[in-house]
């Protein structure tokens, strides 16, 4: 799989994990020059809580495009640290 916005590959790996429809993507597979912490900060009820990433692309930044849990519900464990994409970024085969 591999997750790209703006034509940029963010990341990409053969292992992501399924989950409610999101790939979850390896820690390691993601392109860290793109990612900048966020502050947003939320809450799911069987996986626990999630952080965020800023992606910054050129001078454009997709505020809280990626997501990942630092320490998931035992139910999610599976997903420690595994990054998941919304809000434009697109994750194909």
């Amino acid at each position: 799989m591999q997750a790209t916005w703006k034509g940029t590959v963010l990341a990409q790996s053969d292992e992501t994990i399924e989950i409610e429809g999101n790939h979850y993507f390896p820690s390691a597979s993601i392109n860290r020059d793109y990612f900048q912490n966020s502050d947003t900060h939320s809450h799911c009820g069987w996986k626990g809580d999630a952080s965020y990433f800023n992606v910054t692309v050129g001078d454009q930044i997709n505020a809280d495009a990626a997501w990942y849990y630092p320490a998931p519900y035992a139910a999610a464990e599976q997903i420690t640290d595994y990054v998941a994409f919304w809000k434009g970024v697109e994750v194909s085969p």
